[in-house]
C-alpha cells in the first residue's frame, strides 16, 4: 500500500512541470529532441509530447532522461531539497562528509567568503 502512494506521488510530481523542464535543459545543451532521444533511448515522439504536456514520463523513462542531462530526478520534475544541484554537484556535497571536520570548516569558510562576494556585487551591480 505505501508503494502505491509513492508511486502516486512521484507521478503526480512527474506531471507538474516535467515537460516545460525537459524543454529548458534540452535547450541548455543546446540538444534537439532527436539528440535527447539518442542520449535517453525513449523516443523523440515522446519527448515531444513530454514538453507539451501531452503525455507524463513513467518513471522509467524519467530516469533515463535525468540520466541524459545528468541531473536528479528531483531536478527533473523541480521537486525537492536537490532540485536545483546537477548530480556532479550533489556528488560533490555528499563527499564533502568524509573531509575531517577542519577540512570541512576551511572549505566552507571558502564557500562562505565567494557567496559573500557574489551576493556583494549583485546588490551593487
Amino acid at each position: 500500500m505505501y508503494q502505491i502512494k509513492i508511486i502516486r506521488h512521484i507521478k503526480a510530481l512527474l506531471a507538474m512541470n516535467t515537460g516545460k523542464i525537459i524543454s529548458e535543459l534540452r535547450k541548455e545543451k543546446n540538444w534537439s529532441q532527436t539528440d535527447l532521444a539518442h542520449k535517453s533511448t525513449v523516443s523523440r515522439e515522446m519527448i515531444g509530447k513530454y514538453e507539451r504536456d501531452e503525455a507524463v514520463p513513467s518513471i522509467e523513462a524519467a530516469k533515463k532522461i535525468a540520466d541524459a542531462f545528468e541531473v536528479s530526478l528531483d531536478r527533473l520534475v523541480g521537486e525537492g531539497v536537490n532540485a536545483k544541484f546537477d548530480k556532479k554537484t550533489l556528488k560533490r556535497f555528499l563527499d564533502m562528509e568524509i573531509l575531517e571536520d577542519d577540512k570541512k570548516r576551511t572549505l566552507f569558510d571558502l564557500i562562505d567568503t565567494y557567496i559573500r562576494d557574489a551576493k556583494a556585487r549583485r546588490a551593487y551591480a
